[in-house]
């Protein structure tokens, strides 16, 4: 499994773990888990509308929007210790995303460099 797909996976894995946290794992205590949902799933499916522009652009609005969940996560393990599960798992599948698409960001980064330096060489001999 590559470093994109990882991303991908978490992604899908942090959408599916707002359902399970709010209907089933740690259901609001003075509100509506219906309402949680509705805030805390769309910002999550906002990147679907980049899947247009390419797999990369979406993965980078899933991070940026993975750093919001990452502190959430961090919140509400620290305040809510009924929800301290699902928070901690929210907080872990973020830091696997944002570490995963670094790391594939960083691949990208060496194959370019390593075409450069291949065209480079390749021109320099001609």
């Amino acid at each position: 499994m590559n470093a994109r797909s990882i991303s991908f996976a978490t992604w899908a894995a942090l959408v599916l773990l707002q359902p399970a946290w709010y209907l089933l794992l740690a259901p609001p205590a003075g509100g509506s888990p219906w309402l949680a949902l509705a805030l805390t799933v769309p910002p999550l499916l906002l990147p679907l509308t980049a899947l247009r522009s390419g797999p990369r652009r979406a993965l980078l609005w899933i991070g940026i929007v993975a750093l919001f969940y990452f502190c959430h996560g961090i919140v509400a393990a620290w305040v809510v210790p009924s929800a301290r599960l699902p928070a901690l798992i929210e907080t872990a599948l973020c830091v696997v995303l944002i570490a995963a698409f670094g790391y594939d960001t960083q691949l990208l980064k060496r194959k370019a460099t390593a075409s450069r330096s291949e065209n480079a060489a390749r021109h320099a001999r001609q």
